[in-house]
């Protein structure tokens, strides 16, 4: 099992701190197993916040044993970074593992000059500081976050959940990260330049929404050429109230989040399966390869085969949820 330890340290942001412990609590394989046991380590017995007392059950050695190491923002990032807190995440660092800062976070991965030579980003309120205080890192202010391979840091508040669905992606594919996506009702829109291999999950209507079977309805005919008038057509309301129902109940227009499902179902063929990239633009119901390629790189950040090169695993039959002939 792979142990994601969680570093909380005096300061520590509510939000940074709770949401690898339930997302990572909650994913669950294909088969029902949990893959990951969460730890909540510190560096003394009680960690102070501005809202509450903490007691970590794990102190600092347990970082030993982790195969992942997230860092929470602290409410104040210019705070000195304890030197057994570098200390181990240094040695930490040369075992292999994998660390991962949230917002703030990243002035504590910072302060072990492992990001140094390389790109980070953080809150954008908090980029300037980064930069400034270590010139040796590429500070992006503009990004959800930046994946270097063993070290990751991402921005402030909402993007800690966007990088560790991203990393739930890494370790078991689109269509684990796709459940947790729905179970923590990932926003649809993340508007803005986000990181190369972001993955955007669709989450559903919210229970009860009148869209509920006219989004069903669109997950199973994707592939078909649909213009916003089919689609109103099927709802049996006028364009205009299906445009403005899409806008209050889901936060995007029909045709927006048609081609967002068409891309995560596009992410699942070029992982899964040898398809030619012309075969899955056809499968999964742009018009042309051209379209298509523009549409997946305009979403994802990058063109659909650097995508499969990244992230192909044929051993993962069970991510294949369509085309499979």
């Amino acid at each position: 099992m792979h142990t994601v330890a969680v570093l909380a340290l005096d300061g520590v942001i509510a939000f940074d701190l709770a949401t690898p412990l339930e997302v990572f609590a909650r994913t669950r394989l294909p088969d029902g197993r949990t893959p990951y046991r969460v730890r909540v380590c510190g560096l003394t017995p009680t960690v102070e916040s501005e809202s509450f007392t903490l007691t970590p059950r794990h102190g600092l050695a347990a970082l030993a044993e982790a195969d992942t190491i997230i860092l929470p923002g602290c409410a104040d990032p210019a705070a000195p970074v304890p030197g057994e807190v570098i200390a181990a995440l240094r040695a930490a660092a040369a075992r292999g593992t994998r660390i991962a800062s949230i917002c703030t976070g990243a002035f504590v991965l910072a302060a072990t000059g492992l990001l140094d030579g390389g790109r980070a980003t953080t809150h954008w309120l908090a980029a300037p500081a980064l930069a400034a205080g270590h010139p040796e890192i590429e500070v992006d202010p503009d990004v959800l976050y930046v994946d270097n391979g063993q070290f990751l840091t991402s921005a402030g508040a909402a993007a800690g959940l966007d990088l560790c669905l991203h990393l739930i992606r890494r370790d078991h594919g689109s269509a684990v990260a796709a459940d947790c996506a729905r179970l923590s009702v990932m926003p649809l829109e993340r508007e803005g330049g986000q990181a190369q291999f972001i993955v955007h999950e669709q989450p559903p209507a919210p229970q009860g929404s009148v869209l509920e079977p006219l989004l069903a309805w669109l997950e199973d005919n994707t592939a078909r050429e649909l213009t916003l008038e089919d689609i109103a057509a099927q709802a049996r309301m006028s364009t205009r109230t299906l445009n403005r129902r899409f806008r209050e109940q889901v936060g995007t227009t029909p045709l927006q989040w048609l081609h967002r499902v068409r891309v995560r179902q596009a992410q699942y063929l070029l992982e899964a399966t040898g398809h030619s990239v012309d075969r899955i633009a056809d499968q999964v119901g742009f018009g042309s390869v051209t379209a298509f390629r523009e549409r997946f790189k305009r979403v994802v950040g990058t063109s659909p085969q650097a995508y499969r090169t990244a992230f192909r695993n044929p051993e993962r039959p069970e991510l294949v949820r369509l085309g499979q002939s």
